[in-house]
């Protein structure tokens, strides 16, 4: 089989920058598995600058070539991109539309829906327009007194408020909000990390989570996992990944079938309807009242040694570096 040159990129300067290098890592593991590509990887910085493992500074020529800037190296064609970055500029559509200007095939989402998904107004007005129930909310375009009424007004209203960051990631620049007494100071938090926010009715609700991908030319959705946080918490950037932890996962949560059935759907449905492509982790909540609402998709899911989504592939039956190797050869085909 021809070589292929993949380069592997990861960090991104942000606040899941470290959580980036160890999904990173697990591309890597799978690809040593795919003895026809050939892989460097390469780490993006807060300041735009990129850099091999050896410290090395490059860049990517329109050319689609890694050109060394000190180095006295040949230039090292690329045929394919992995854009391992979590939130910006890899979920945000940023990194893509760079690749799309140079033509250089590349693993996940487009530019478009990479937007549409991480701007989390955006994707509501998706949801709603497709047909799928999500949680209540209010949208703040700017820090002002008419935002901290809204704001309260949706507290009195729903009892407890979440107030998030319209353009970050999941659990960055999200804060509970349970009195009228948090709301200006939370609303000035929310406000430095995006121009926009989102005001949602906090749910009380379990928190199950579908795998969708691609694979042989179907869309394949997994049967529900679940997040379990503990007293009551949500499941903030620590739960997710700090060592002492409280939250606990399961691959396939005790769930009634029908109920399993609905939720796959609804992921299949959005994950077509907003053009998504390769991979997304899609989450939901499951109220104590079997209502099912649609509350984010993770257009770059990680993939730690804690992350559900290589699980739930796993469980379902399939490889990871089947469908991977996959991915990789139908875009450099393309």
């Amino acid at each position: 089989m021809i070589q292929n040159n993949l380069l592997l990129i990861c960090g991104g300067g942000a606040d899941e920058h470290d959580i980036s290098l160890m999904s990173a890592k697990y591309f890597e593991s799978t690809l040593q598995t795919l003895p026809h590509v050939n892989v460097l990887k390469v780490e993006l910085n807060a300041q735009g600058q990129y850099h091999t493992e050896d410290g090395e500074r490059c860049e990517i020529t329109s050319s689609r070539e890694v050109r060394y800037t000190h180095a006295k190296r040949d230039n090292w064609p690329v045929d394919y991109a992995i854009p391992c970055i979590h939130g910006y500029p890899g979920e945000t559509g940023d990194i893509q539309s760079f690749f799309e200007l140079i033509n250089l095939p590349y693993f996940g989402c487009d530019s478009e829906s990479s937007r549409n998904c991480f701007n989390k107004i955006t994707a509501k007005m998706w949801f709603s327009a497709l047909g799928i129930p999500n949680t209540p909310y209010r949208f703040l375009s700017e820090l002002n007194q008419s935002a901290i009424d809204t704001t309260q007004q949706a507290l009195a209203e729903w009892g407890s408020v979440f107030v998030k960051a319209a353009s970050q990631g999941s659990s960055v620049g999200c804060y509970r909000v349970d009195s009228a007494e948090q709301v200006a100071d939370t609303l000035r938090q929310a406000f430095q990390y995006s121009p926009y926010v989102v005001v949602e009715k906090t749910i009380r609700a379990r928190e199950l989570e579908v795998a969708v991908y691609q694979l042989d030319g179907k869309t394949v959705a997994t049967v529900p996992g679940e997040v379990i946080c503990s007293s009551n918490n949500f499941y903030t950037f620590d739960e997710k990944y700090a060592a002492n932890s409280q939250a606990t996962t399961e691959v396939v949560a005790d769930v009634p079938l029908a109920v399993s059935d609905s939720i796959r759907e609804y992921a299949i449905k959005v994950f077509e309807g907003m053009k998504l492509r390769h991979l997304s982790r899609i989450d939901f909540f499951l109220t104590d009242e079997g209502e099912i609402l649609l509350n984010e998709i993770n257009t770059f899911p990680g993939l730690t040694p804690i992350s559900m989504f290589p699980k739930m592939l796993a469980n379902h039956g399939d490889s990871f570096a089947n469908y991977l190797d996959q991915a990789i050869q139908a875009g450099i085909k393309s």
